[in-house]
């Protein structure tokens, strides 16, 4: 059977499907309350990011806590990574990511496709999962996360 190139890119690359969008928000509580309010998404997780410098949130669409989410990321000081992407662009999207079945071989082979990748090796996400992310220069303009979730999630 012959090969499909993006099938085989798809699968060296490990990505199973969109984990989350990130949102850079000023104010989490607020935000959780407006998601809630308006669109009817439920905290199914919340949580801070010392080493990221991040008050989080996942939200869900009610009865699908394990489907794609919405991440709300705010700032835990003016210092913070998320603070100067506020500070710079708003509030607003701030990433695309994607669940993969192995964090670290997925950086290799994008690396071996010529992207660079934010961090040597993988860091602590959300709720204990594995990431690193692919630098926006190489993702046309986009911050890419690449999620490995901890076992369990």
């Amino acid at each position: 059977m012959a090969s499909n190139g993006a099938s085989d890119d798809l699968a060296a690359s490990g990505i199973t499907t969109i984990d989350h969008v990130g949102i850079a928000v000023p104010d989490l509580d607020a935000a959780i309350t407006w998601y809630a309010e308006n669109l009817g998404l439920v905290a199914t997780h919340q949580e801070v990011n010392e080493e990221q410098g991040v008050r989080e949130a996942m939200l869900h669409a009610p009865g699908d806590e394990s489907g794609p989410a919405v991440q709300l990321l705010a700032p835990v000081d003016e210092t913070s990574t998320i603070a100067k992407f506020i500070d710079r662009n708003g509030p607003g999207l701030q990433q695309v990511a994607y669940r993969v079945t192995d964090v670290e071989q997925s950086a290799e082979v994008l690396r071996g496709k010529g992207l660079r990748l934010l961090y040597d090796a993988p860091r602590r996400g959300t709720a204990g999962s594995r990431v690193n992310f692919v630098h926006p220069k190489d993702a046309g303009g986009v911050l890419v996360e690449l999620v490995e979730p901890a076992d369990g999630h």
